[in-house]
C-alpha cells in the first residue's frame, strides 16, 4: 500500500477530521421542531433586519409588497421545496438534483457556478448577520457612545469569534438553537403585539399611511402595481428555504427507516417547511405593517436609529431600554448563530461536491482548513462593504434568489420528465420558476452588485478549481476495483508467474486485432512466447469525474483473455488495475504493462488527458504510480515499445 507521509503537529491539527470521500458524515436526528430551530437562527434572525430593508426600499408600499412575498412564499418556494425534500432526502439539495441532469464538463461547470452563489449565500449571511449584530451593539444606549464609528472592528471581532468555534469543533447546536430562536420569537411577539395596542389607540398612523398611498400612487391597482415591481428587494424574506432542505439528514423520521425510503424524514421535513414558513409570514407581514406606520420614514435612512433595526427601534421606545437591550441581546446572539448556520451549511456543501470533482485539495475534506478559508473571506467582504447591511442586502439576495429559481427549474424538469408527469403540475411549477427567474433579474438590475459579488466567487471557484483538478490529475483517483470472477482467474492463472498486460484501445474486438496486437508487442519487447498475455482495455466513461469505483469485467475472444473496465481517465485506472493486481498476488511478483509510443505534439495529449481522460497513457501511468507508492521497488512495470 502506499506510504502515508508524516505531518507536523499543525498539519495533524488541521486534518484530523476528514470526512469520508462522499463529503457525508452520520448526524444524531432530532424532532422536526428542533431542527426548524435550527434553520430558524438563518431565516427567522432576517427580522433582525428585514422590516427595515423594506421600509427603505418601499416606503409606504412595504406591506404591500411583504405581502406580495409571503404569497410567493406560501403558494412558491413552499412548494418547490416540499418537491425538492422528496427528490433529494439526503441533504443534496437543487444542486444535485441540476447536477444529475447535465453530465461531462457542462455539469460540472454549472455546478461550479451554483457554488458561486450558494457561496454568495452564506458568505454574504455571515457578514451581513454579524454586521447588522454590530449595528445592534452601537445603537443600543448602554455602548452606544464608545461603539459609535467601530462598525467594522466590532464586526470583524464577531466573524473571528464564529470562526474560532468552528475552529475548536462546532458540534449541531439544536438545543442552543430551540433556546435562541424560541426566546427570539417570544420577544418580537411582545414587540408586535405592543406596536399593534399603539396602531389601535392611535388610528391616525393607519389614517396617515393610506393618505400617503393614495397621495403617491393613486388607487388600489396601481399600489398593487408598484408593489409588485417592488418586492423583489424584499428578497432576503426568503432566505430560509435552502437550508431547511440541506438540514434534512438531522430530522428523525420514523422508528426502523431506512436512508433507501426514509417516508417519515420526508413527511417531518414537510412540517418543518410549512410551520417556519407560516411563522414568518406572520412577522413579515405584522412587522412590516407596524415599523412603516409607527417609525418616521427619515429614521429608516442610513446612520438613523432605524436603519437595519426597526424592530429594535420600537423595543426601546415602547417598552424601555430595559427591554429594549434584553432585545438587542437575543438580536445579537440569533444573528450571530445565522452566520454559524451559514458556515455548517459551507461546511457540508464544499466536501460533498469539489474534493470528489478533483477540483479542490484533499484538505479540502477537513473542517478547519475550509474555516480558516470561509473566515479570510468573509474579512474581505466585510471590510469591502465596511460593515453596512443595506450594501451587502443586494448580493445576498441575488444568491438566494438564483438558488431558488435553479430549484424551482430543477423541479419542473423533474415532474415533467418522472414516471407520471403531469401537464398541469408543469405548468404550476414552470409559473412558479418564471416568477422567480423575474425576480432574480428585477433585484439584479435594481442591485447589480450582487451579480458582481457572485461572479467573483464563481471566478474564484472556477479558477481554483481548475488549477486544483490539473494539480491532483496524475492522483491515483479510484477508490476501489471490483473485478469479476471471470477477470479474478485470468490473474490467478499467471500468478505464479509474471503478469503482463498489454494495453489495448479497443478497434474491431476480433481476434486478428489481438493477434496483430500481440505480435507486436512481443517483438518490441523481447516477451518470451512460453509467458502468457492479458489485454487490458478502458473505456471512457465521463472524463470530468474524479474519483470512482472501478469494475473489472474478464472476456474472451477466441484463445484471448481480455480485461475491460470503464474508467475517467486511461492512464489513472490502468495504474489503479497494476496496484490492485500487485496486491493481490501472493507470490511477490509484480505486474508489468507494456505500451506503444504515441506520436504527435505533447502538448496536445496533456490537454487531451486533462479534458478527455486520454493522451500519453504510457508515461501518465508511470507517473501516477509513482505518486501512489513512494518504494520504486514496489512499483509494477512499465515498459514502451514500437
Amino acid at each position: 500500500m502506499p506510504t502515508v507521509k508524516k505531518r507536523t503537529l499543525l498539519g495533524q491539527w488541521l486534518l484530523n477530521e476528514n470526512r469520508p470521500k462522499d463529503g457525508g458524515h452520520h448526524h444524531q436526528t432530532h424532532a422536526w421542531w428542533q431542527v426548524m430551530c435550527l434553520t430558524g437562527v438563518d431565516y427567522f434572525s432576517t427580522l433582525g433586519y428585514q422590516p427595515g430593508i423594506a421600509a427603505l426600499s418601499a416606503g409606504s408600499l412595504s406591506p404591500i409588497a411583504t405581502l406580495i412575498l409571503v404569497l410567493l412564499t406560501l403558494f412558491g418556494a413552499l412548494p418547490i421545496y416540499r418537491r425538492v425534500a422528496t427528490i433529494s432526502p439526503h441533504g443534496e439539495g437543487s444542486i444535485s438534483m441540476l447536477a444529475q441532469l447535465l453530465s461531462w464538463w457542462q455539469g460540472k461547470l454549472f455546478v461550479l457556478c451554483l457554488l458561486g452563489f450558494v457561496a454568495t449565500d452564506f458568505i454574504i449571511t455571515i457578514t451581513l448577520s454579524a454586521a447588522d449584530a454590530s449595528a445592534h451593539i452601537i445603537e443600543n444606549s448602554l455602548v452606544h457612545e464608545w461603539a459609535k464609528g467601530n462598525e467594522v472592528i466590532i464586526t470583524l471581532v464577531l466573524i473571528a469569534l464564529l470562526g474560532i468555534v468552528f475552529l475548536r469543533g462546532f458540534q449541531e447546536a439544536v438545543g442552543l438553537a430551540v433556546v435562541l430562536v424560541l426566546l427570539y420569537l417570544g420577544l418580537n411577539l411582545i414587540v408586535i403585539v405592543v406596536g399593534m395596542q399603539h396602531v389601535l389607540q392611535a388610528p391616525i398612523v393607519l389614517t396617515n399611511w393610506q393618505q400617503e398611498l393614495f397621495r403617491t400612487h393613486g388607487n388600489p391597482l396601481m399600489m398593487v402595481a408598484a408593489s409588485a415591481l417592488l418586492f423583489p428587494k424584499l428578497a432576503l424574506g426568503l432566505s430560509g428555504f435552502e437550508t431547511g432542505v440541506a438540514v434534512m439528514p438531522l430530522v428523525a423520521g420514523n422508528p426502523g427507516e431506512t436512508e433507501e425510503n426514509p417516508v417519515g424524514r420526508i413527511k417531518n421535513t414537510y412540517k418543518l417547511l410549512t410551520v417556519a414558513a407560516l411563522i414568518m409570514s406572520f412577522f413579515l407581514l405584522t412587522s412590516s405593517l407596524i415599523t412603516t406606520v409607527l417609525i418616521p420614514a427619515a429614521e429608516f435612512k442610513a446612520g438613523g436609529p432605524a436603519n437595519g433595526r426597526a424592530l429594535a427601534y420600537l423595543s426601546h421606545k415602547f417598552l424601555g431600554d430595559g427591554f429594549g437591550t434584553v432585545y438587542d441581546l437575543s438580536t445579537i446572539a440569533i444573528l450571530w448563530f445565522a452566520g454559524a448556520s451559514a458556515m455548517a451549511g459551507l461546511l457540508n456543501i464544499v466536501p460533498r461536491y469539489l474534493p470528489r470533482y478533483g477540483m479542490a485539495p484533499d484538505w479540502a475534506r477537513a473542517t478547519r482548513p475550509l474555516v480558516l478559508v470561509f473566515t479570510f473571506v468573509a474579512f474581505i467582504v466585510t471590510i469591502v462593504f465596511q460593515a453596512n447591511v443595506e450594501a451587502q442586502g443586494g448580493a445576498y439576495a441575488t444568491g438566494v434568489l438564483v438558488l431558488m429559481s435553479s430549484a424551482a427549474f430543477a423541479v419542473t424538469l423533474s415532474v415533467r420528465n418522472g414516471r407520471n408527469p403531469s401537464l398541469g403540475k408543469t405548468l404550476m411549477f414552470g409559473l412558479i420558476t418564471l416568477v422567480f427567474i423575474y425576480t432574480t433579474i428585477t433585484n439584479t438590475v435594481e442591485r447589480p452588485d450582487g451579480l458582481k459579488i457572485a461572479s467573483l466567487f464563481i471566478g474564484a471557484i472556477v479558477a481554483t478549481s481548475l488549477i486544483s483538478r490539473v494539480m491532483r490529475s496524475t492522483e491515483l483517483r479510484v477508490e476501489n476495483i471490483q473485478m469479476d470472477e471471470v477477470a479474478q482467474s485470468f490473474i490467478a492463472q499467471d500468478s505464479q508467474g509474471t503478469v503482463r498486460l498489454i494495453a489495448n484501445r479497443k478497434q474491431a474486438g476480433d481476434e486478428k486485432e489481438y493477434y496483430e496486437k500481440e505480435r507486436e508487442v512481443r517483438d518490441d519487447n523481447h516477451i518470451p512466447e512460453t509467458d502468457s498475455v492479458l489485454f487490458l482495455e478502458i473505456q471512457i466513461s465521463d472524463a470530468s469525474q474524479f474519483v470512482e469505483t472501478i469494475e473489472v469485467q474478464g472476456v474472451t475472444v477466441g484463445n484471448y483473455r481480455i480485461l475491460r473496465a470503464k474508467g475517467a481517465a486511461v492512464p489513472n485506472t490502468i495504474a489503479a488495475i497494476l496496484l490492485d493486481i500487485r496486491d493481490r498476488n501472493q507470490h511477490g511478483r509484480y505486474p508489468h504493462a507494456y505500451f506503444g509510443w504515441v506520436e504527435g505534439n505533447p502538448i496536445q495529449y496533456l490537454m487531451r488527458f486533462l479534458l478527455f481522460g486520454e493522451g500519453d497513457t504510457a508515461v501518465v501511468t508511470r507517473e501516477v504510480i509513482r505518486r501512489a507508492e513512494p518504494d520504486p521497488t514496489r512499483r509494477p512495470g512499465i515498459h514502451v515499445g514500437g
